[in-house]
């Protein structure tokens, strides 16, 4: 189990106040992690934080918008002031929109790209500099299947999948430079799990998982925290500039 074990450690997850964000930084919690979350609006953060300190975790919010260079940096800053250097990233935060791609505005693609890849890029360039002072740390990028695969029945959301395939790239080349310097980044990319991003289009894909998927359903809460918490931790300690598919198979 030490290898698991993430006491005395800090992690910054964006996008944590809900969803699978907050799941992935209950399972750090868990494991004994203190942990920084970071969400646009306040009430969801307020609330989220206030419920894992009355668990015992060591827990704090910061808002911001990982899209914005200024809050990134206020961001780490302030994750280094509350915990002292931090050990790990999970780049969470994401938004989604979908339309066909001859009916795509570009202010919506480019709303899409600045948050979920430039995002986590920002987020891993400032999270990584901290990183590398005292040469080591694990970054987490939260992409999704949709980076790896797509449908003609759709949904179709040509930003959102354009970004996630980007930062299955990004991972790739952060690991690679910044490897020998004690930092491993990889990557997880979920399937369909339920979420406010997600149930949107799960509805299109249910029946469809239910019938021909290795494990014919959708995931279940609780069903990614095993994988961060790997990745985060020493159990992963061989393991840098991979993506691990959470998705029951459908990429089979």
């Amino acid at each position: 189990m030490e290898l698991f074990d993430l006491t005395g450690k800090t992690a910054i997850i964006t996008g944590g106040s809900r969803g699978i964000g907050k799941e992935m930084a209950e399972g750090l919690a868990e494991a004994g992690a203190s942990v920084v979350l970071c969400a646009r609006r306040q009430e969801w953060l307020d609330e989220t934080v206030s419920e894992f300190r009355e668990r015992g975790f060591k827990a704090a919010g910061v808002l911001a918008d990982v899209s914005k260079p200024e809050d990134v940096e206020r961001l780490v800053a302030e994750a280094v002031s509350k915990f002292g250097a931090f050990d790990i990233l999970i780049n969470n935060a994401g938004i989604s929109w979908g339309a066909m791609p001859e009916d795509m505005p570009l202010e919506k693609w480019q709303k899409v790209l600045d948050v979920n890849l430039t995002g986590c890029f920002l987020m891993a360039q400032a999270a990584g500099r901290e990183m590398l002072k005292k040469n080591s740390g694990s970054i987490i990028n939260i992409a999704s299947i949709a980076g790896l695969t797509s449908s003609a029945n759709g949904p179709f959301y040509a930003g959102y999948v354009a970004s996630k395939a980007g930062l299955i790239g990004l991972t790739r080349e952060l690991a690679a430079s910044w490897g020998r310097r004690g930092i491993r980044v990889n990557a997880i990319a979920p399937g369909f799990f339920h979420s406010r991003l997600a149930d949107a289009v799960i509805d299109i894909y249910e029946r469809s998982i239910q019938e021909n998927n290795v494990i014919p359903r959708i995931g279940k809460e609780g069903e990614l925290k095993g994988t961060v918490v790997f990745l985060a931790s020493d159990a992963s300690s061989y393991i840098t500039g991979q993506t691990i598919a959470v998705d029951g198979g459908m990429t089979v």
